[in-house]
């Protein structure tokens, strides 16, 4: 594995803890709490169904559900890594941003 194959999983790692982390449904202004409930109520029944096995899922089981879709930015592209849900359904992402040091820096609900 390559010294930048090594970082990118790495950060997709952390970028998907960060997620995790700082998911609060209740703040209205998280991107990633308006990810969530957007796709809740826009997807129906039987993509839940098909994706994450449950045609009602819980915040946390769409969380579980993301897939990188791309990482980009940066000398070595591992500046920002874009989150989606499975099967091409959205024009949404959940966008995470690191900093110089390969901190988190911020995460946003992009288009």
């Amino acid at each position: 594995m390559t010294d930048t194959t090594a970082e990118a999983a790495r950060r997709e790692a952390a970028a998907r803890q960060a997620i995790k982390n700082g998911f609060d449904m209740e703040d209205e202004d998280s991107g990633v709490a308006m990810f969530v409930a957007f796709h809740l109520e826009e997807l129906d029944a039987d993509y839940w169904q098909q994706h994450v096995k449950t045609p009602r899922p819980h915040p946390g089981d769409v969380l579980d559900a993301l897939v990188l879709r791309e990482h980009w930015g940066g000398p070595d592209d591992l500046e920002h890594f874009d989150f989606t849900l499975p099967g091409e359904v959205t024009e949404y992402v959940v966008s995470v941003r690191f900093d110089a040091a390969g901190k988190v820096a911020e995460i946003s609900m992009e288009s």
